[in-house]
């Protein structure tokens, strides 16, 4: 195994990422754009669970 799955999936996330919120950190310094781009993905994980359906077991 090479790992090239992981690295598949994290691109597409990172792909996804850039799409919504724009290729470029505004901010200079490096922990800032760290905290920046954390954020990002925060709010790219709530928009996904917010998207998902719930799911109810009927029986």
């Amino acid at each position: 195994m090479t790992g090239y799955h992981r690295r598949y999936i994290a691109e597409i996330a990172m792909y996804r990422v850039k799409k919504l919120f724009g290729s470029h950190l505004s901010l200079r310094d490096y922990d800032v754009q760290v905290a920046e781009a954390m954020d990002m993905i925060c709010a790219l994980n709530k928009m996904t669970i917010a998207g998902m359906p719930e799911t109810v077991r009927v029986a």
